[in-house]
């Protein structure tokens, strides 16, 4: 088998037009793969009876790479992942358009199904990305993570 290969960005711009979408769904190919997850984190338009209009994301870039990449490593040791892909937008996100993308491949489905909602709590509650929802009537308001995601 060859070496766990990790793929972190962080991007500016809509991950669905992300001019290397086809690169990075080739980057999870290895001859000793199974199995193939991809998540896309989307905005929805509801968050409890209030209508979103958008989520907002910051980071501080350095660190948050750095974290994913820890967080990532983690994953491929914990898993036993072949390859693993997290690409994470900043910026406005509109409903409908992707804020995260988690794509990991290993020999077998039950590593990579179980990786993948283990990645996204971990990610959510300790690298340094922040999350502002805006609702259809103006209000603002920072989200904060919850112990075991949602």
């Amino acid at each position: 088998m060859s070496a766990p290969k990790i793929h972190i960005e962080i991007v500016d711009q809509p991950i669905e037009s992300h001019p290397d979408l086809m690169a990075q769904r080739r980057f999870l190919d290895d001859p000793d793969t199974g199995a193939h997850v991809w998540f896309y984190g989307v905005t929805r338009r509801t968050t409890g009876d209030q209508i979103t209009e958008s989520l907002s994301y910051e980071a501080h870039p350095t660190m948050a790479v750095k974290e994913l990449g820890r967080l990532a490593e983690e994953a491929v040791l914990t898993f036993g992942l072949h390859r693993l892909l997290i690409v994470h937008r900043v910026g406005e996100v509109p409903v409908g358009m992707a804020s995260v993308v988690i794509g990991c491949s290993g020999a077998h489905r039950a590593e990579v199904f179980t990786a993948v909602p283990w990645i996204m709590d971990n990610l959510k509650r300790d690298v340094p990305i922040w999350k502002r929802e805006t609702f259809q009537d103006g209000e603002k308001l920072w989200v904060h993570p919850k112990e075991g995601g949602a």
